[in-house]
Parts: structure tokens; C-alpha cells; sequence
């Protein structure tokens, strides 16, 4: 019994571990991205998501969560709190998909 719960809160503290490190906002010195306007963009109800264009914010950030160029640039353009445009030019994903 003992030596489950040890395995078990080993295997919790290597996923902590995992998670951590997976993330890329732990980047140094990284400039805060400009915020967007979009006056033209409807009002979407508060804990809905927002259906363009066949996507939806989902809690993806990151570019290794993208398929294409075109759904990466719908979350950086809609979505809050993404990490994919590390120099602000409003070009997410240059190295992986929009280069």
C-alpha cells in the first residue's frame, strides 16, 4: 500500500513537472502583445464560446496546439490569453505555420 501511494505521488509530481516545462510562457523578457480592437466583432454571451470560420476558443494557446496557419491566426484574433505571436507583429506561428 505504501509503495502505490509513493508511485502515485511520484507520477503527480512528474506531470506537474511535464506540464511546466511543456509551457512556453515561462519565456524571459517576452513584450506583451498590443491589445486588439474589434469594434466589428459580435457581442458573444459570457461562458460561450465563439463559433468563425468552423473554430472555436477552446483554452488552446500555444502554436503546437494549431493545425493551420488560418486556425492559429483565429485564435490570436479572438481568443484571450494566446501565446503565439512572440514579436507582436500580428503573425502567429511563423516558425510552424504562418512563415
Amino acid at each position: 500500500m505504501k509503495t502505490l501511494v509513493v508511485l502515485l505521488i511520484l507520477a503527480v509530481a512528474a506531470w506537474g513537472g511535464w506540464r511546466h516545462f511543456r509551457s512556453n510562457d515561462a519565456r524571459a523578457g517576452a513584450p506583451p502583445r498590443p491589445a486588439l480592437t474589434t469594434s466589428s466583432a459580435p457581442a458573444v454571451a459570457p461562458g460561450r464560446p465563439e463559433v468563425v470560420s468552423g473554430f472555436t476558443c477552446d483554452g488552446r494557446t500555444h502554436c503546437s496546439q494549431m493545425r493551420s496557419c488560418e486556425e492559429a491566426t483565429y485564435f490570436l484574433r479572438h481568443c484571450p490569453d494566446t501565446k503565439m505571436d512572440g514579436n507582436c507583429d500580428g503573425v502567429p506561428c511563423e516558425r510552424q505555420w504562418c512563415g
